[in-house]
């Protein structure tokens, strides 16, 4: 294994001949993808805070666990894991009209306010109702800022390492997941409010630095052209290559976005409607159901109810464990990072979904042939090496799962549709990713816990989540098109061209949209054979 450095390096060699500095705009990129920490810490404090003693006392409307501690019911907690996600669907349904209307950077200030908006009434909170409130405003905080990061990144970034940054949005994402496991495992066994109001508080950091940066970046070149504003998209992208305005590269640049927006314009304006005609209508189903799957995979499970489930599995210090599957999460994104420009979307996948497959199904076999329950529904462990096998497992899923589909999800539906049903498509993928994630945060408690009107699933619930790792596999074979370092306006090129997602592999693309524009070359198309 090569040291971080050197992979750093692999990473950001700038490719031969592309003219200006790269580096302004992937610092940008990076700095924006630190919007991922509020979304990831947002997600990972409640998985701790809902296994913390004082909190369940304090918010428990009377309820005894098994264990004959004041607790909160499985319908309360499912609400209040659940209500985050719901927020996060209509933020980034939200985030496209909004977009649009004041802009990529103002849109991130804005829901920033939202989201801090949130924190405010969850920090004041001592019984569940202005919880659960505060909670759906920093979700719908979360789901603007989700939808509108992949955007200003994949419009900002140079096509050669467009991946790598709009990936790092799912690294920020783990890093976000992991810091909130340290503050929770820091204050867990206070006895006062404290206990959670810390690490709630804590995210006002967050959303206070991605404020602060977004007032002195710029917006998105592709942005400004939309408006008509050539001059300032000028600017903008001298600003990110760091060459001057009339230099050829950024001419050049500027160029294809404005044939291309011209292009798009001659087609009329684009309703919601017009996401699901043509070939737009296999993109957007692409799009969704990646962004399904990558949640069926039943990684936000572990996540969210990692603490409480490893502490149901009979495991003393849940706490710690929770830690170590959140260090495994960040430390395998960066490998993926690299793998996506390296290998390619399809390899990265594919090979992803098989081991997802495999460990989920070894954890679903461990832990449902070595645990058995005692008539108060406690879980009693017959074999404990198989219990340390199983964490193993979840460890090595994670492992799959952080450095495929976690950031390719992401980076895919950045890329495949075309500017003028962009962020409208865009919204719609992260919707259904957020969608799904609140049916799984909502349903889970009643699928796993035990009691009355609850389906005692416990470890085999796994078995679930390994199927649809199967499902994945065969999605990724028959509908996912390979688009590494193609520019956003020649994967449009290559949906029009390859009918089947399987010989994508082997596309060539043939002319610019500036050469069409200019009546360059007539539009004839081969494929090589």
């Amino acid at each position: 294994h090569f040291s971080d450095t050197s992979m750093m390096k692999l990473i950001l060699q700038k490719p031969e001949g592309v003219a200006g500095a790269s580096w302004p705009a992937i610092v940008i990129g990076l700095f924006v993808s630190f919007g991922g920490v509020l979304f990831g810490y947002d997600t990972g404090t409640i998985s701790g805070i809902l296994a913390m003693p004082y909190w369940q006392s304090l918010f428990s409307t009377g309820y005894r666990d098994s264990t004959g501690h004041l607790n909160v019911t499985s319908s309360q907690t499912s609400a209040i894991v659940s209500i985050l996600s719901a927020g996060t669907f209509f933020g980034a349904l939200g985030a496209a009209p909004i977009a649009d209307r004041i802009g990529r950077r103002w849109s991130l200030i804005a829901s920033s306010c939202v989201f801090i908006f949130g924190v405010i009434l969850q920090t004041a909170a001592t019984a569940i109702s202005l919880f659960l409130a505060g909670r759906f405003f920093a979700g719908l905080g979360v789901g603007l800022v989700s939808a509108l990061i992949p955007l200003y990144q994949s419009e900002t970034a140079p096509k050669w390492i467009r991946g790598s940054i709009v990936g790092a949005y799912q690294f920020s994402i783990t890093v976000g997941l992991l810091l909130a496991s340290i503050v929770n495992n820091s204050t867990k066994d206070r006895n006062d409010t404290g206990s959670y109001r810390i690490p709630v508080a804590v995210q006002f950091a967050w959303a206070i630095i991605l404020i602060t940066g977004m007032l002195v970046l710029p917006d998105t070149p592709r942005f400004m052209i939309k408006n008509d504003d050539y001059d300032g998209a000028a600017k903008a992208l001298g600003r990110l290559r760091r060459l001057p305005v009339d230099h050829i590269a950024i001419q050049e640049e500027l160029g294809e976005i404005q044939a291309n927006h011209n292009y798009e314009l001659s087609l009329g304006k684009a309703t919601y409607l017009d996401c699901f005609k043509g070939n737009l209508l296999k993109r957007i189903l692409t799009g969704c159901g990646l962004q399904a799957l990558q949640q069926l995979t039943g990684i936000n499970f572990i996540f969210y109810y990692g603490t409480q489930f490893f502490k149901n599995s009979g495991f003393k210090n849940s706490f710690i464990i929770s830690l170590i599957t959140n260090c495994v999460n960040v430390g395998s994104t960066i490998p993926g990072l690299w793998a996506i420009e390296r290998l390619g979307r399809r390899p990265v996948l594919l090979w992803g979904a098989v081991g997802m497959c495999i460990s989920q199904f070894l954890v679903a076999i461990l832990g449902t042939t070595t645990t058995s329950q005692d008539a108060t529904g406690a879980i009693i462990v017959n074999n404990e090496p198989a219990q340390k096998a199983a964490i193993a497992f979840i460890c090595i899923f994670i492992f799959f799962f952080a450095s495929s589909w976690g950031p390719s999800a992401w980076v895919v539906t950045g890329e495949i549709f075309p500017l003028k049903v962009r962020a409208k498509s865009l919204s719609m993928t992260t919707a259904t990713n957020w969608l799904l994630n609140w049916a799984i945060a909502y349903s889970t408690p009643y699928l796993v816990d035990y009691g009355p009107g609850n389906a005692n699933l416990q470890s085999k619930i796994f078995f679930i989540w390994g199927s649809c790792c199967f499902l994945c596999i065969a999605f990724v074979y028959f509908l996912i098109y390979e688009t590494k370092g193609l520019t956003l306006e020649q994967v449009d090129e290559l949906y029009a061209e390859v009918s089947d997602a399987r010989h994508s592999l082997n596309w060539v693309p043939s002319i610019t949209f500036k050469e069409i524009q200019e009546g360059k070359g007539d539009v004839v198309h081969q494929e090589k054979a």
